[in-house]
């Protein structure tokens, strides 16, 4: 390791400030990612600014149309969430899919969303469920949020408050995943609002990180059911050609996780 100054700030403004002065300064959630590159020597921040003992920043509250999860909340305290569990289901499960009980226990998913890796699993449930990324500036739709590979909306030294979630009608989540990272080689969120609207995304499978699969939700919208998707197709153009899967490979994929998650759903 190198030389670095580490700060535990008591309140996002504190943290705020404290990256402002900073010439080269970083968040750092759950560490996964920030720490590892570190060592690597591939990242040498000036200063380490840790969210995580930020009270502000830890929790989980309904709200009158779904549910907040604030940012430092960690993998685990969402999938073993009661209120969670019960406003989407679909949500807590994807939580304790998370790596290992290590992972879950330290992981949060402002961290995770703010880092957007590819195959994460929270990207695809929050662009499914069409949620609100919340910030120390501003708020931010799904939509609007993930803009590529490991790149989101965020602007320099902006912080991730809190996630909010409307409540769906029903949702689902599956995921073939790698079986040493346990990251999603391909997952898919399936989300119904209770209007009857139906959004899809899938994670591990595109160039571009999380996805939208606009085939897949025209035919849930016009049938709720595993056997309509019998006869999509989904276009393997712009997904992901590595060692663990052609892009043909994650294509099918995309199909079969997003059956197992709507039959999942109910």
């Amino acid at each position: 390791m190198y030389q670095t100054t580490y700060h535990r700030p008591s309140s996002v403004d504190e943290a705020a400030s404290l990256f402002t002065k900073g010439s080269d300064a970083k968040y750092l959630a759950g560490g996964h990612t920030l720490i590892p590159v570190m060592k690597q020597r591939l990242a040498s921040p000036s200063d380490v600014i840790d969210l995580g003992k930020i009270k502000e920043l830890v929790g989980i509250e309904p709200t009158g149309d779904g549910i907040m999860i604030k940012a430092a909340t960690t993998h685990h305290d969402v999938a073993s969430s009661e209120t969670v569990q019960k406003a989407i289901p679909a949500l807590a499960y994807l939580a304790s899919l998370i790596g290992d009980p290590a992972v879950r226990h330290r992981g949060t998913i402002g961290g995770s969303l703010a880092n957007n890796d590819p195959a994460a699993d929270y990207p695809a449930a929050v662009l499914a469920c069409g949620a609100t990324v919340k910030t120390n500036k501003r708020s931010i739709s799904a939509d609007d949020f993930f803009k590529g590979l490991f790149s989101t909306a965020l602007e320099d030294g902006e912080i991730i408050t809190a996630v909010s979630f409307p409540v769906q009608d029903k949702a689902g989540y599956a995921k073939f995943n790698h079986p040493a990272s346990r990251f999603a080689l391909t997952g898919v969120f399936v989300a119904k609002t209770p209007a009857g609207d139906v959004r899809v995304a899938a994670t591990g499978a595109s160039q571009n990180g999380v996805m939208r699969v606009p085939a897949i939700e025209a035919a849930l919208k016009a049938n709720w059911s595993a056997a309509a998707l019998d006869n999509v197709k989904i276009s393997a153009d712009g997904l992901m050609n590595d060692i663990h899967g052609t892009s043909d490979y994650r294509a099918n994929l995309v199909k079969v996780m997003a059956q197992r998650a709507v039959t999942a759903a109910g």
